[in-house]
């Protein structure tokens, strides 16, 4: 019984000599091609290629199996052409994939790569994690654990999901692994958001509490500025800016104050203190008992020192981004502003 002959299209404007060499499908169907562009494309069909026949006469066979004939005429052609339609990327993908790998063509590989990662569903995505694994393609195997985890309640209910679970349990802990380290990393991320923040609005509180205690506001203000003569709008510069005045009025007037038994007053003492290891320019500060803290702190080595002052690098670190985040025009504003003004305070990261 003759095999069949497949012949190919190789969409080439050069003339070919015959066909000195042939591949033979699982199928036992035969594609003719040539052992000059089959070797200069593959390094491993020109050691095929390169291996000695045991008679000078008998043709040259390639054996290609385990694929369908389609396939592998699929990918004859494009050794031949380079080029592979989206339809024989439908069909042929996986096979293209597996037929690059493993006669390595590095450009139909990166374009199986590319042409699977965007076929990728809930219920082939195990099928071609598996294969991108085996054939070495870390690009989908990425894509293919990104649409697991996004999509793993649906993927649970998968032929493929179970068949991994019966038979394959280090593909399934890597899975698990990696979908428990990506909400590690997505948690860890929330809470440095989180706690930038909580850096941010100190970093405003800071800014206000300077405001209103070197230039005045609508309530609260310095001694040489009388805010009750001045009719002064609500404050437009800063949105805490009305509720810093307010725990001001009460630090000054509360009975408890003095047995810090008043959560207020508490906390207005903590942004006291606070700005004293913010503060710089102590001499010109115009903050009440900035001064007075310093020097108690340098009085007393208290065992929450660092920690304070490990606050106050980070508040200073969340002022600079502040700056650096707001458009050229107004940054320029706020920092004539900062120097027409002695009472605001430089800072600097040490």
């Amino acid at each position: 019984m003759v095999a069949d002959t497949i012949a190919i299209n190789y969409h080439n404007d050069r003339i070919l000599p015959e066909p000195d060499v042939f591949i033979r499908t699982s199928a036992g169907t035969r594609i003719p091609a040539h052992s000059s562009i089959l070797a200069s494309v593959s390094p491993v069909l020109e050691n095929v290629i390169d291996r000695p026949r045991k008679h000078r006469s008998s043709e040259r066979i390639i054996q290609i199996h385990g694929v369908p004939c389609e396939a592998v005429a699929v990918f004859v052609t494009f050794i031949y052409t380079s080029r592979c339609t989206e339809e024989q990327m439908d069909k042929y993908g996986v096979h293209l994939l597996a037929l690059s790998h493993v006669y390595n063509v590095p450009q139909l590989k990166q374009r199986c790569t590319k042409g699977l990662a965007q076929r990728v569903t809930v219920e082939n995505v195990v099928d071609l994690l598996q294969l991108a694994r085996l054939c070495d393609a870390p690009d989908l195997e990425v894509r293919c654990m990104r649409l697991l985890m996004r999509h793993f309640k649906a993927v649970e209910n998968t032929e493929g999901w179970k068949f991994v679970n019966n038979n394959d349990p280090l593909l399934e802990l890597d899975i698990l692994r990696f979908i428990d380290e990506h909400e590690t990393r997505k948690e860890k991320c929330r809470r440095h958001r989180e706690e930038q923040r909580v850096y941010f609005e100190l970093s405003e509180a800071m800014d206000c509490l300077e405001h209103i205690c070197t230039e005045g506001c609508t309530d609260v203000g310095p001694c040489h500025v009388d805010t009750r003569k001045e009719r002064r709008n609500p404050c437009s510069r800063f949105d805490t800016c009305h509720g810093l005045q307010q725990l001001i009025r009460h630090f000054a007037t509360c009975q408890k104050r003095m047995k810090l038994g008043c959560l207020r007053c508490k906390r207005m003492w903590q942004l006291f203190r606070l700005h004293a290891y913010v503060c710089q320019q102590t001499d010109s500060c115009k903050v009440p008992l900035c001064r007075q803290i310093q020097l108690k702190m340098k009085q007393e080595k208290r065992k929450d020192d660092s920690k304070w002052k490990l606050l106050a690098k980070k508040v200073a670190s969340a002022r600079v981004i502040s700056s650096l985040s707001l458009p050229k025009r107004k940054r320029d504003e706020e920092t004539k502003v900062t120097m027409d003004n002695n009472g605001f305070t430089s800072f600097e990261l040490h």
